[in-house]
């Protein structure tokens, strides 16, 4: 897959939950670290995400969103 965006972090998909509207989508980076993403549940099923499925997170500088729990 070539794209412009530069962040790009590749890993495998370590979990999925979805909801009813949205999905929690976590990635366990090379590096061992995780990343997760909130993304809709239409989405999720649409790229048939599963754990285990190689994954790359895509991160623009206008598209960052922090949560605190």
């Amino acid at each position: 897959m070539e794209i412009s965006a530069r962040n790009q972090l590749k890993g495998k998909i370590k979990s999925v939950k979805l909801g009813s509207i949205m999905a929690e989508v976590v990635i366990e980076l090379t590096s061992g670290e995780e990343i997760t993403a909130a993304i809709t549940r239409g989405s999720a099923e649409g790229l048939g995400l599963a754990v285990g499925d190689d994954a790359v997170a895509i991160i623009k500088s206008t598209e960052i969103i922090i949560g605190k729990n």
